[in-house]
């Protein structure tokens, strides 16, 4: 299977990009493992939030194929701790879709089609994180899990 996160707007951050592409290259031990950066929208200001999350929507459905497995990362996601992350992980390893797409979005969070279109939903916490950082935080996540599922001596529980 592969994996891949896919997120709106490229970082600011170098130091931001570079936790990403450490934990990028850390996963790919495991299995395929991309990050797929969208273009911003342009002429936001023009956009009311609805329209923003709809365009942004677009290009993301654009990027999945049927039979993706598609998971949003969105505040009324469902939470996990992070041994319960990699049990969730490994379920979808185990149910055999060849993608499984991990979707950060944009400011305005998702367009209803993204929604109507998700697999799941994915909470890192009922707090707001920027969506920079985020792509960080998760990725460091799934190489996380990966390591719980092989018993290696990164996560202390």
């Amino acid at each position: 299977m592969t994996i891949e996160l896919l997120a709106i707007g490229k970082t600011d951050s170098k130091e931001v990009a570079a936790l990403v592409e450490m934990y990028a290259r850390r996963v790919n031990f495991y299995c395929k493992f991309s990050v797929t950066t969208l273009p911003d929208v342009r002429n936001t200001r023009k956009l009311t939030p609805r329209q923003q999350a709809a365009a942004e929507g677009e290009a993301i459905l654009r990027q999945t194929a049927e039979g993706d497995f598609v998971a949003l990362l969105d505040e009324r996601g469902e939470e996990f701790r992070s041994v319960e992350f990699a049990l969730w992980l490994q379920k979808r390893l185990n149910s055999g879709p060849k993608r499984l797409v991990l979707v950060i979005g944009g400011p305005y969070g998702f367009s209803e089609a993204v929604y109507a279109r998700a697999d799941a939903r994915i909470s890192l916490s009922r707090m707001t994180f920027s969506h920079q950082i985020v792509r960080a935080i998760f990725a460091e996540q799934i190489y996380r899990a990966f390591t719980i599922l092989r018993n290696e001596p990164y996560h202390h529980e």
